[in-house]
């Protein structure tokens, strides 16, 4: 791959609004608060169960939609790889993220999560021969270098006073992160054209599926409170069931990559919504180390390029 003619950032030309922008803003609000939720629900239901439970809910959100649309033929036609997706893309990552919250703040795992496109774009160049060039490849490399930097300010894997040490949070934050990614290309291959509520509804019960033995045997001695339950019904309904749909119609209308990049915005909203309703600080160091992610991220999508870029293909 040859150098760049020209090392000058320039924004991607205007262009007339897309259809699918509102999707994209949208979606950023509403997964901001699934931080909020999740680490609400973590505390009293522990984290695999928090997460079958907000697939739980989504599921039987979903799944009266799907029948209502006459949409079940074609979830019984594609059961199998929309189940599957569904332990990659929800499953997993869901449990991840609730063990995470244990130990750090929704801001810094909602700025670790805006390495989703980062991953995505690195998987769809490896899977699908998305197009990298020299700017996508620079961006990976700045914003890996951001990941690094706001890792080693939590690098200690001694438990703090939640039990969970601040290192293993941020590892399993980054293993959620690649499973959105590869969960990404895999839809755009295998589900493309499928209609968003049949991937969303068949995710979710595929999801409940492979997480309810695990949850059932760490479900918790204590009853949650009302507050705990109410948080997951939030985060199952709305940030889960109606999320999702919002989710593969990006992916079917902008791409996977475009889709991974609702990931600039989440962390905005969830700092917002960690500062106003959990009375979390923001340092200096994240919000550094998150521009750096962001730019690294925003070259390594498309939405920033170098002048003149060379393409580098498999």
């Amino acid at each position: 791959m040859s150098a760049p003619s020209s090392g000058v950032l320039a924004p991607v030309a205007h262009a007339a609004p897309k259809p699918w922008v509102t999707d994209f803003v949208m979606l950023a609000a509403i997964w901001g608060s699934s931080f909020l939720f999740m680490r609400i629900g973590a505390l009293e239901f522990g984290p695999l169960p928090t997460a079958a439970v907000r697939v739980t809910i989504a599921a039987l959100f979903l799944l009266p939609l799907v029948w209502l649309r006459g949409l079940l033929p074609e979830l019984k036609k594609h059961w199998r790889r929309t189940f599957f997706i569904g332990l990659l893309n929800s499953g997993i990552p869901f449990a991840c993220f609730s063990f995470a919250l244990l130990s750090i703040s929704t801001g810094l795992s909602a700025i670790l999560n805006a390495t989703v496109p980062m991953f995505g774009a690195l998987i769809a160049w490896a899977w699908l021969n998305d197009k990298l060039n020299a700017s996508r490849l620079l961006g990976l490399l700045i914003g890996f270098a951001g990941v690094a930097l706001l890792a080693w300010d939590k690098a200690s894997f001694k438990p703090d006073a939640s039990g969970v040490a601040p290192g293993w949070a941020v590892l399993a934050c980054l293993l959620a992160c690649v499973c959105y990614g590869i969960s990404a290309s895999y839809t755009k291959r295998y589900l493309s054209g499928l209609p968003p509520l049949v991937t969303a509804a068949g995710s979710q019960i595929g999801a409940t599926l492979g997480l309810a033995v695990p949850a059932l045997w760490l479900w918790p001695a204590r009853m949650p409170g009302t507050s705990a339950w109410l948080a997951l019904l939030a985060v199952g309904v709305v940030c889960t069931g109606l999320a999702y749909i919002v989710f593969f119609r990006l992916i079917e209308n902008a791409g996977p990559p475009r889709a991974l990049s609702v990931t600039f915005l989440v962390p905005v909203f969830a700092v917002l919504y960690g500062v106003v309703f959990l009375g979390e600080a923001v340092t200096p160091w994240m919000v550094g180390c998150a521009a750096v992610i962001v730019c690294g991220t925003a070259l390594s999508t498309g939405l920033l390029r170098l002048g003149r870029d060379h393409t580098l293909t498999r």
